[in-house]
């Protein structure tokens, strides 16, 4: 297993006599690489949640099938309504939790796209010799990284791995605001709509 990247932090803001593009360059690598882990990791829940919500509704549907071959007499099918409104609830209630689990699609391309940009702006610095040596150069493209963001949780990362904390660290911050933004959604799901 490889080593883990050392991220030296961005100085770009403040350029000392240390200051090198190879520490910039190093800096917004370990944004990239935190990104892309963030959305592997989302991506990973969501799909636990999609197909737990899809095998349950399986089984509802199974179910109620069964409750309405079953209501023969007028005391059954009474009975087999109720039973049948139950299911017909929970089943309702598991395709809320999948359209929430299907959202975390938008989110991912977004995030993979906020990679792309960073390594897109980061590789014309680079190509460019008249601006990889300049630290106003890498502080201008950060802030423009940063600002194209659209999740406080992302721009908090970012803000970590400018001032030099391990991809780790960030990674811990960002799944600690990520679960609170988690608990307020959870507060909301009966106002789902789907695309």
């Amino acid at each position: 297993m490889p080593t883990p990247l050392t991220n030296p932090g961005s100085t770009a803001a403040n350029p000392d006599l240390n200051w090198s593009q190879v520490r910039e360059t190093v800096s917004m690598l370990c944004l990239a690489m935190a990104q892309v882990e963030t959305s592997l990791n989302d991506s990973s829940k969501s799909v636990d949640v999609l197909t737990e919500s899809f095998t349950d509704i399986a089984n509802d549907a199974q179910s109620l099938v069964k409750t309405l071959q079953e209501a023969e007499s007028s005391d059954a099918l009474d009975q087999s309504k109720m039973d049948m409104m139950s299911k017909a609830s929970s089943i309702l209630s598991k395709m809320n939790h999948a359209v929430v689990a299907f959202q975390f699609y938008d989110r991912l391309s977004q995030k993979l796209a906020h990679v792309n940009e960073s390594l897109t702006h980061l590789g014309d610095v680079i190509a460019d010799q008249n601006r990889v040596y300049n630290p106003e150069e890498w502080s201008k493209i950060q802030q423009e990284i940063r600002t194209n963001y659209t999740m406080e949780c992302e721009r908090l990362m970012f803000d970590l791995i400018m001032k030099g904390a391990t991809i780790k660290e960030a990674l811990e911050l960002y799944r600690h605001e990520f679960d609170l933004l988690d608990v307020a959604s959870d507060d909301s799901e009966d106002d789902i709509e789907l695309f």
